[in-house]
């Protein structure tokens, strides 16, 4: 298995379907929305490795709604492949001015399957099933652990996810609110201060060595960085 989630966005049942099949056979899971909120909903919450949009949506536009995400630095760095029937040269270049890469229908599930292999290759998020490794701490994604110095590290499943993210995605600043929805989902409604007491958690379980990692940035959040 490969380990990565791919979001297919289309308005048209089969073709979802048609897609799941060839994706599942080559090892990745599939989330589905058939239009741009249900979309933007799975995307806050899940946070997929990939996007694969149609262009033509009921209720807005993928090309439109692919420009949104590449807009808001919280979804600006996830990868998209636009999907869709318009062939002409000048559709091609908006296409990807916009996306990642672009595939017209019909396509084959072999030639999607390169496409999107190639883009996760670009983008640095081909095996999620590779441990994460910074300073003297280790995450292993496959067996659920993180060890300290080579020590196993006792913490709580939110701890974990929040060391998880930050260790995806150091050297950057993130307010509380962002936290919440990357790490407990754009659907659970809690206090942002319930994200201090998880840093606090977080910090205690790297111990005096490590964590210095979790870096309070003030005025804004919580940054993870080796550097002082």
């Amino acid at each position: 298995m490969t380990g990565n989630n791919i979001l297919i966005v289309d308005d048209e049942a089969p073709i979802r379907e048609m897609i799941m099949v060839a994706l599942e056979m080559a090892g990745y899971h599939c989330l589905e929305a058939e239009n741009c909120t249900d979309a933007h909903g799975i995307i806050v919450d899940q946070r997929p490795d990939l996007i694969l949009l149609d262009w033509m949506l009921p209720g807005g536009s993928g090309i439109e709604f692919a420009r949104r995400l590449k807009r808001d630095e919280l979804t600006a760095d996830i990868p998209v492949i636009m999907l869709t029937a318009k062939c002409e040269e000048d559709n091609k270049i908006q296409g990807l001015e916009t996306a990642d890469d672009y595939i017209t229908k019909p396509f084959s599930p072999r030639e999607l399957v390169a496409r999107l292999k190639a883009v996760l290759r670009r983008a640095g998020t081909a095996d999620q099933n590779e441990p994460i490794v910074v300073e003297g701490v280790t995450m292993d994604p496959v067996s659920h652990r993180v060890t300290i110095d080579g020590n196993p590290s006792e913490m709580g499943p939110t701890e974990y996810r929040l060391l998880q993210f930050f260790m995806t995605h150091q050297e950057r600043a993130y307010t509380r609110g962002q936290l919440l929805d990357h790490v407990w989902g754009g659907n659970v409604y809690v206090e942002e201060r319930t994200v201090d007491v998880h840093i606090r958690r977080l910090r205690k379980a790297l111990g005096n060595e490590y964590e210095r990692l979790v870096q309070t940035v003030r005025g804004t959040g919580y940054r993870f960085s080796t550097r002082a």
